[in-house]
């Protein structure tokens, strides 16, 4: 099996057995291909960490940066952990190797009051009953946009105020929903008229998409004159933050959210930071005093 066909055995593996979403894949397929491309008539099995180390140097020269080729690199690894369980390579020339260091941005979140603000807004036409629930249910109970549009009937337990998801690689997870999510749900589905599985049906028996759902976020938050920027995401990096703010269970924010590694909720913990210093500036009587 020559290479490019190692590749496709990869994201089929990625998509079959691993049940990454097509976006995902489509993010993989890009990074292994660039390896590809990169190697000059190399193969994957004469690929060895220098070689790497130097594709790695000359993308970074090009202006591709850090946080893109930590991304790529774990690509990379990946590609070559398959290789040596399925294809019995014997090394993997990226184990070891770190992208160049870069400052990890903060996700953009939203205070309370901004929350609020949004949720509270008034507004009892039809169409507003759907968003209400669709937004509520984002800072309830941390959704990813995907999570959230693809949500079927049977998922929920409007009873026991939980919601059974199952996201990225084909991983399930029970999210609580809150008593204003439950009640904001429970008067979507009684105007309901859809005969079909999905909670938030779209068009020809379908889910409402991504791009709709993000659409009447901006509208609402237009409408009311939010000063913020506010996109789906940034309600779950509200549900995350404010939760950790609460309790400071950093594992409990990790389980919600999802997160397969808890590295990648530890982001939550600056904003946390910044929460409290932004606090610390307004309140403590040492921190007012001009000096």
């Amino acid at each position: 099996m020559n290479d490019s066909s190692l590749v496709d055995a990869y994201l089929t593996h990625l998509a079959a057995e691993r049940g990454l979403s097509a976006h995902t894949v489509s993010n993989y397929a890009r990074d292994v291909r660039l390896l590809l491309a990169r190697i000059d008539g190399t193969t994957f099995a004469e690929l060895r960490a220098h070689d790497i180390r130097r594709i790695i140097a000359t993308l970074h020269a090009q202006g591709l940066s850090g946080k893109s080729l930590a991304r790529t690199l774990s690509a990379w690894r990946g590609l070559f952990h398959y290789l040596g369980k399925r294809h019995d390579y014997t090394h993997n020339p990226c184990e070891g190797l770190r992208a160049p260091k870069y400052a990890r941005t903060l996700p953009r979140s939203l205070s309370v009051e901004q929350v609020t603000h949004l949720l509270d807004a008034p507004d009892d036409t039809p169409l507003a009953v759907r968003d209400n629930a669709i937004f509520e249910l984002f800072y309830s109970s941390g959704l990813r946009l995907s999570e959230l549009a693809t949500l079927k009937l049977g998922q929920m337990d409007l009873t026991h105020g939980e919601i059974s998801v199952t996201g990225k690689g084909n991983k399930s997870r029970l999210v609580p929903l809150g008593k204003q999510a439950s009640i904001a749900m429970q008067r979507w589905l009684a105007q309901r008229s859809d005969t079909g599985d999905y909670v938030f049906p779209g068009r020809n028996g379908g889910h409402l998409t991504q791009r709709a759902i993000e659409l009447r976020l901006k509208h609402r938050a237009d409408r009311i004159g939010l000063d913020a920027k506010v996109h789906p995401h940034v309600l779950r990096h509200a549900f995350a933050s404010h939760l950790l703010q609460s309790s400071g269970d950093l594992r409990a924010v990790q389980e919600l959210l999802g997160h397969a590694s808890i590295s990648t909720t530890q982001i939550y913990t600056q904003l946390d930071f910044q929460h409290l210093a932004a606090t610390y500036d307004l309140a403590h009587p040492r921190a007012k005093k001009k000096p």
